[in-house]
């Protein structure tokens, strides 16, 4: 078995089988929105333009969510242990699994959604590799989609400001998607924006 470092540069290489999906990947990595690489886990690897992480850790978005009605997507790669979901910049992202503390809130790969380590919600749902995990967040509630579908999660009780926030170990690799997504995000929901002060 190769180590979670070969495999994701082994993933990168790799192109992609489907033409659509290989055009949504180059408009992706011109998003202005990406993974932080200054703040993940020390064994987090992340590559591709800060779309994909790999190795063992989280790792958070480089912009937090401000807007009333944010979207974002991941694309499974590889299984293996793996989260997604909003935390605050205080987050330990190298204590896997994250949703541990009050500073995270996760759907991990059981299909258990963990916030100061006490489960919230479980589905029923099965992940596997190529599933599309839609996010949505709106200040008040926070739900996700499954290729499309609303899983009818509505985490309420979020506070502060949030990040998407991923963590990868065993094996995973995830892609994110911060636009040109897969599936139409729902009425009033848009990629998440950066703002810019304006001198």
């Amino acid at each position: 078995m190769l180590d979670p470092f070969c495999q994701c540069f082994s993933f990168w290489s790799k192109s992609d089988e489907n033409s659509e999906i290989g055009n949504t990947v180059s408009k992706i990595e011109e998003s202005d929105v990406s993974l932080d690489l200054n703040r993940a886990g020390q064994d987090v690897v992340i590559v591709k333009n800060g779309k994909r992480l790999c190795g063992t850790g989280g790792a958070i978005s480089n912009a937090p969510i401000t807007q009333n009605k944010a979207y974002f997507e991941v694309k499974i790669r590889s299984g293996g242990r793996w989260g997604i979901g909003l935390s605050t910049k205080r987050v330990d992202l190298n204590k896997v699994p994250l949703g541990c503390d009050g500073e995270s809130w996760v759907l991990r790969n059981d299909g258990n959604f963990f916030n100061n380590n006490e489960i919230k919600f479980k589905t029923n749902k099965n992940f596997d590799e190529g599933d599309i995990i839609g996010v949505t967040y709106d200040h008040e509630l926070l739900n996700f989609f499954l290729n499309g579908d609303n899983m009818e999660t509505s985490i309420t009780g979020i506070r502060g400001t949030v990040y998407p926030v991923f963590y990868v170990d065993d094996g995973s690799i995830l892609d994110v998607q911060f636009d040109s997504f897969y599936h139409q995000p729902p009425n009033g929901f848009d990629r998440i924006m950066i703002e810019k002060s304006i001198l």
